[in-house]
């Protein structure tokens, strides 16, 4: 059976679990009724509209 000749330094073995926590970008999504991006199953913060009707007051 194999054996490792050195121990592996905490930075190491912490910075290989460490890549598996990692945060991704963001979805996103166009309105369709005025085109701006937004995040998808939300309101747009540009016209306020969501699935098709007027879901918040936008001035």
């Amino acid at each position: 059976m194999a054996v490792p000749k050195k121990k592996t330094s905490k930075a190491k073995s912490r910075s290989r679990r460490a890549s598996a926590w990692r945060v991704g970008a963001p979805a996103r999504g166009t309105c369709p009724r005025c085109g701006a991006v937004k995040r998808p199953h939300r309101a747009c913060g540009n016209c306020g509209w969501y699935h098709g009707r007027q879901a918040i007051d936008v001035d």
